[in-house]
């Protein structure tokens, strides 16, 4: 079987046990505290008294989403080649300026641990748990050992994908959702004005807000505001 045949394999045989009580946030970072369960591979190769289970625990963290444009899309460092001619036969076909929502994400691991017990009833008693705190960002997700990883992507992807119109409504019935005059979305304007104001109390990178204009291409427009950063601090 070759990688690609155990990732599908992998994703076929992920399911979420219980999903998180809320969707990710329009308008602010997302916490999801996850219990990742599998069966230890070991299991196929040895005979066991008593069952157990395989947890892995930790958080994925979703920053707020932010509206972008090809144009942003195309100046996004890390791309290779094929990926930046995408970005351009997007623009052509939707236009430098068509918004869309980008998503961005940290997996912080915490513990990995054997617990007794088969994998359900593993399951079963941290949803108690769960139940028991009041917890609405946990979710179970039922995975495979060797390629938990992608069992975590899979749930990660499917979050998103359910986030995604909820996201665009908030965002549209806040007038954010388009562009002004500039092509600039408005979200993004707004951003860069939060950035700005963190940035003179000292709370923001300067060199993160320039690296932002530069991606819009806008630092030229900002150029004075940028520079009076460092002229408060003398």
């Amino acid at each position: 079987m070759n990688d690609q045949e155990r990732i599908k394999l992998a994703a076929l045989h992920t399911q979420v046990i219980r999903p998180p009580q809320q969707l990710l946030a329009t308008f602010g970072q997302t916490n999801i505290h996850y219990y990742l369960l599998t069966e230890p591979i070991y299991a196929e190769l040895e005979q066991q008294a008593r069952p157990e289970t395989v947890l892995r625990e930790g958080r994925v963290i979703a920053e707020r989403p932010k509206l972008v444009t090809p144009v942003y899309m195309h100046k996004l460092e890390g791309f290779g080649d094929d990926a930046q001619r995408y970005f351009e036969m997007i623009m052509r076909r939707h236009g430098p300026h068509a918004p869309g929502l980008l998503y961005t994400y940290k997996n912080e691991p915490k513990d990995t641990s054997i617990l007794t017990g088969s994998l359900p009833a593993v399951a079963n008693r941290i949803n108690d748990d769960i139940n028991e705190r009041g917890e609405k960002g946990a979710t179970i997700i039922r995975g495979v050992d060797e390629m938990w990883d992608v069992s975590l992507f899979k749930f990660i992807y499917e979050l998103t994908e359910h986030s995604i119109s909820q996201n665009v409504t908030e965002l549209k019935a806040h007038g954010l959702f388009g562009v002004d005059n500039s092509g600039l979305p408005i979200e993004a304007r707004m951003r860069i004005e939060q950035m700005f104001w963190d940035a003179s109390r000292g709370e923001l990178d300067p060199g993160l807000l320039k690296t932002e204009l530069d991606r819009w291409g806008i630092f030229d427009e900002y150029q004075d505001r940028f520079l009076d950063l460092f002229r408060r601090r003398r």
